[in-house]
């Protein structure tokens, strides 16, 4: 490439990231104000309440629920014109209500019935819903052949008996209809109507009659809602997830950018050009599709942010192995690109599949965390193999074509890795003992092996700033009595959230009363400011059904891991050994949950799948070079040739790994640090399991495909 070219190309990319940077900007300093350009922000990071409700009434017909559905949306309009209601599965409809302040009136108000009345012109109510069979808007001719719109009544029987005796006193008169307390129609009685059928006309269009049957429908629903699971979140505690999670983002941006500047030179600078790249796309895609963001969506962006390193940290790798083996600058590039490509893809795809499993089986805050590491992942492999590719490319058409500028590889003495894998066996089985042990010592003191949240266990928990720092003790001895007296239920968990003066208290499940007694307690007794104040209701059901999902979740994507490992590498002992190593990382950072007590609830689920997720990649990266280095050797696979093949393998990934990890720790590490008490506890375990999926890569992984190689499969290894 001609020097004059790559500095108009390169000109030209840095322009397009100023122009995307300062469309980025606008949108985040938009998001949260409530401007048009802005990300839509789920009720975690907004504030306000969201609603599940369980229809209780067997097999509801697709007319009732759409009834309902839109009573429940003309009630939720008086709070706020952004609220939404839509069904989840048969029989359950949500009601999310963001920027709501008085959410115990919310959720006293929202589940009644409405009420529907039909009064005599002196105000009397002389029929309700309840003697509604039916409504329907109908187009029918009127008396001189021209199309009339009406509205279809069919009476019960006893509804029948009072329509024909109100109609009848009251010929020439207007009876009004009244729902909720304002008058949907002024119907003038023209005759006495007895026989349970009638008629209300007059309307100007059909969609007019449409609007009043449904009212009158709604109103004489016999429907009846259950709540499931509700949430209500300060709108402080929101903004301040926001500010402290981007934060957390821009530090940790800047370490990563220095970090591979520091170690790769001008690939580096290509890189760190392109990862803002990245970076400025994942907030313009989440505004153009109008995802909604969420507090595990964020952490997703962030740790998205930690992986996009990886394939840059691949593609650099190689560079430099090229450049060692006396080749060009320009070849080592084009070679290195080449060689990264199926690593590249087969890690990204694995991790794309736990992503997508998250999405099918998650629920709405862990959707948001999948749909953001789905963005990520796609958008790092683009930036990846194509931004940083162009940007090499203009660095070396503007001179920079010295070795010296990209590195080479330095000769490093193979690692006897596989000679110390009982070592690592022992290691890991002590690791995970002690988990099991932990979990056996609290099942028999009587608590539960796990810490289970509320998300598993059912129950309410409310969160509060408490604004100054209480000893264990002061909560015990001030806070969980009051709370008792509100409950009337000693069995009560209270904790500190570490390096905050927030309080969560857990209990049974109470009622919209009692929500709003402890509410008020808090406020009156402790000074806590409301706006700080989040609760969070899970009945039974949905705790059951979240276990479950965990569960279900981790299996499928899992046997998905499996089937496409065992479909690229053409070895089930490739895909058998990855999946063991996932299998110890998982029971690994499950010995973290219950030594460590922190808190198993939904976001349990995104973290044991992004762990999967970035262990299997890891281990790919690695079988990759196996099984390129094993299609140089010739001759028969004696078991000293493996375990040299496995060793060197090793050896030169190791600095990927080692890189990879350290990346992707910075971002998880910036969000422990600076994030909000639901993030720290999601960034915690995480942290674990990517110090534990980088060790299961190198260390675990590859020695067990080692022992099935020799052990497993019908071909017998030569021996000397």
């Amino acid at each position: 490439m001609k020097k004059s070219k790559a500095a108009v190309i390169l000109v030209l990319i840095l322009a397009a990231l100023a122009g995307l940077g300062y469309y980025a900007s606008l949108i985040l300093s938009s998001t949260g104000v409530g401007e048009k350009m802005s990300i839509p922000l789920g009720l975690d990071l907004s504030g306000g309440v969201s609603i599940t409700y369980q229809i209780l009434n067997e097999n509801p017909s697709a007319e009732d629920m759409g009834d309902t559905i839109y009573k429940l949306q003309k009630r939720v309009e008086s709070y706020s014109t952004e609220a939404s209601v839509y069904q989840v599965g048969d029989d359950r409809i949500t009601v999310e209500i963001p920027g709501v302040t008085d959410a115990n009136k919310i959720l006293k108000e929202l589940g009644n019935p409405g009420s529907l009345e039909f009064r005599l012109p002196d105000g009397t109510v002389y029929m309700t819903g309840e003697h509604v069979a039916n409504a329907q808007a109908q187009t029918q001719p009127d008396a001189y052949g021209n199309k009339e719109y009406v509205v279809a009544l069919t009476l019960t029987d006893e509804g029948a008996g009072l329509f024909g005796k109100a109609t009848a006193d009251n010929v020439g008169e207007v009876l009004p209809i009244v729902y909720d307390g304002e008058v949907i129609s002024y119907p003038e009685v023209q005759m006495a109507i007895t026989g349970g059928t009638a008629q209300i006309s007059g309307m100007g269009t059909f969609e007019d009659a449409d609007v009043l049957a449904t009212q009158i429908r709604i109103g004489s629903l016999s429907l009846e809602l259950s709540e499931l699971e509700s949430s209500v979140v300060g709108a402080q505690l929101g903004s301040r997830a926001i500010s402290s999670s981007l934060k957390a983002a821009a530090i940790g941006l800047g370490l990563v950018m220095v970090f591979m500047i520091i170690i790769y030179a001008v690939p580096g600078v290509a890189a760190a050009i392109a990862l803002a790249g990245y970076t400025v796309l994942v907030i313009a895609t989440l505004y153009l599709f109008e995802i909604t963001l969420t507090l595990p969506g964020i952490a997703g962006i962030i740790l998205g942010i930690g992986m996009a390193v990886d394939a840059n940290v691949i593609i650099f790798a190689r560079i430099r192995e090229e450049i060692a083996t006396g080749k060009t600058v320009r070849t080592s590039m084009k070679i290195g690109f080449q060689k990264a490509m199926s690593a590249i893809l087969d890690g990204n795809i694995t991790t794309l599949l736990a992503a997508v499993v998250l999405m099918a089986l998650g629920s709405g805050t862990v959707k948001g965390f999948a749909y953001t590491l789905m963005i990520g992942i796609v958008l790092s492999m683009f930036t990846a193999l194509g931004v940083t590719r162009v940007i090499l490319s203009c660095f070396y058409g503007l001179g920079l074509q010295d070795e010296k500028f990209y590195g080479r590889a330095k000769e490093r003495r193979t690692i006897a890795f596989l000679g110390k894998k009982n070592l690592f066996f022992a290691l890991s089985l002590a690791v995970i003992a002690a988990g099991f042990i932990g979990m056996g010592v609290h099942k028999a003191t009587g608590g539960n092996a796990l810490n289970y949240g509320l998300d598993f266990m059912g129950g309410t928990s409310t969160t509060a700033d408490f604004g100054k720092d209480y000893t264990i003790e002061e909560i015990e001895g001030t806070l969980v009595p009051q709370v008792a007296e509100i409950t009337g239920d000693n069995d009560i968990m209270a904790n500190k959230v570490e390096g905050t003066t927030q309080i969560t208290v857990k209990t049974r499940t109470l009622t919209v009363e009692e929500r709003e007694a402890l509410e008020t307690m808090l406020t009156e007794k402790f000074e806590v400011d409301k706006a700080t104040i989040s609760s969070q209701s899970i009945s039974s059901t949905i705790s059951g059904e979240m276990r479950s999902d965990a569960v279900v979740a981790v299996l499928v994507s899992t046997v998905c891991m499996l089937i496409y490992i065992w479909f690229r590498f053409k070895d089930i002992r490739f895909g058998a050994s990855a999946i063991i190593a996932l299998l110890h990382d998982v029971l690994v950072v499950l010995a973290v949950y219950a030594l460590v007590r922190i808190s198993v609830g939904n976001t349990f689920i995104a973290c044991m799948l992004t762990i999967i997720g970035y262990s299997v990649n890891d281990t790919i990266v690695i079988f990759d070079r196996i099984r390129e280095n094993l299609g140089k050797r010739t001759g028969k696979q004696t078991p000293e040739m493996l375990a040299e093949v496995a060793n060197v393998s090793l050896t030169q990934t190791l600095s990927r790994s080692i890189n990879t990890s350290i990346t992707t720790f910075i971002m998880v590490f910036m969000l422990f640090v600076l994030g909000v008490a639901s993030i720290r506890e999601f960034a915690l375990p995480l942290m674990a399991g990517l110090i534990c999926g980088a060790y299961s890569s190198i260390c675990i992984a590859t020695e067990l495909w080692y022992v099935m190689k020799l052990h497993v499969g019908k071909k017998k290894l030569v021996t000397k």
